[in-house]
């Protein structure tokens, strides 16, 4: 049983406790899922989730409360049982992120069917030649009567391929770098949208390349006003990075369970590997690590929660942090398992591939490290 005793920390409310006993029991009856086919995975766990009523806690805006508390305790929840569930859920949020935060009252019909399960959301802003620097977006979105015609690539879009509706960011140009983007509300079915390749990595997600040729959108489709894509974007990213963090320590948690219970049966010289000074260290230092990270996640919600406009520095340092930790403690879970750590059927195995990518996804380990410096330097 992972320890719970952080939800009696001043950052919680009642409701968040009893979300969470909730959520425990769900995941109990649900999790985890077969990876054998992704795509059906997360097709299912989408549904699962809507129908179990999680996913309406994916987002917010037009009056409805955004609370990030929330969506890092089900982030953290789903990731201490199942990295692919955390996955589905997470890109409900943030892939209707912009519309839940700038929609109009159109576009927010596709929010009550994402909310439900019943539609399936991508986010699609990393491209080939510009993944952390936004400001080199390539993809074109040229005004035409009516509307708009984009052209360009995404790459490593998450939910690519299995997506019903993408928000994309295109340059329009009315200044130049980040000032000259948009955002868009992109149906999958729209003509002109492509998946080009379908890309495998070492924890099996639905991950695309898409290229745009020629795709027509309506006046309509624009989220918010055009120019506003790159604040846009980095809001969602300032609301959805700290639960990135979230992610990680789920993982985290279910590492230093896994090792607790390794090190308690294991024998070893007429005892246990619980005997031995050298794993009590390494136990502490992970406890360490564990707690270290959840105060620096659920600080940064909790400051949001609390009305701040922005937190990029703390959701960075939160992202940064818990994500480094993670691998580490993850790291030395397997190590304590020996052999078995890189066995196939092994959680700290899973645990292991799954951890690296969210040291790269939504701004790099290095990236944070920038934000947070020039968030010092003043």
């Amino acid at each position: 049983m992972a320890d719970r005793s952080f939800l009696s920390w001043p950052f919680f409310e009642e409701r968040h406790r009893a979300l969470a006993a909730e959520l425990d029991a769900w995941c109990a009856a649900h999790l985890p899922v077969d990876h054998g086919d992704a795509d059906a995975a997360c097709r299912g766990l989408v549904t699962a989730l809507g129908a179990g009523g999680f996913l309406h806690h994916s987002g917010g805006g037009a009056g409805e409360t955004l609370d990030v508390r929330t969506l890092c305790l089900i982030r953290e929840t789903l990731a201490r049982r199942d990295g692919l569930a955390d996955f589905a859920f997470a890109m409900q949020g943030l892939g209707m992120g912009a519309v839940s935060l700038f929609g109009t009252a159109e576009q927010r019909e596709w929010l009550t069917r994402t909310r439900a399960g019943q539609a399936i959301s991508g986010f699609a802003l990393t491209e080939p030649g510009s993944g952390s620097d936004v400001a080199h977006t390539a993809t074109v979105a040229e005004r035409v009567p009516g509307g708009f015609r984009l052209s360009g690539e995404k790459t490593y879009i998450s939910n690519g391929g299995i997506a019903d509706v993408y928000v994309i960011f295109a340059r329009t140009g009315e200044a130049p770098g980040a000032r000259g983007l948009s955002a868009f509300l992109l149906p999958a079915d729209t003509p002109g949208l492509e998946v080009v390749e379908r890309i495998e990595v070492i924890a099996p997600h639905p991950l695309a390349h898409l290229r745009l040729t020629g795709v027509e959108l309506p006046e309509s489709a624009l989220i918010g006003r055009a120019g506003d894509g790159f604040k846009i974007a980095m809001s969602v990213l300032d609301v959805f990075r700290s639960t990135v963090g979230a992610a990680a320590l789920g993982f985290a948690r279910r590492a230093l369970d896994e090792a607790l219970v390794r090190v308690s049966r294991k024998r070893a010289g007429g005892g246990t590997l619980a005997d031995y000074q050298m794993v009590q260290g390494h136990i502490a230092d992970m406890a360490l690590e564990v707690d270290a990270a959840a105060l620096l996640v659920y600080r940064a919600a909790w400051t949001k929660d609390a009305g701040a406009a922005r937190i990029s520095r703390e959701a960075a340092m939160a992202k940064l942090y818990a994500t480094e930790a993670a691998q580490r403690v993850i790291d030395t879970a397997l190590q304590l398992h020996g052999g078995d750590g890189v066995r196939h059927g092994f959680a700290v195995e899973s645990l292991y591939r799954e951890i690296r990518a969210l040291r790269i996804y939504e701004g790099a380990t290095d990236v944070q490290r920038v934000v947070i410096a020039r968030s010092v330097l003043g």
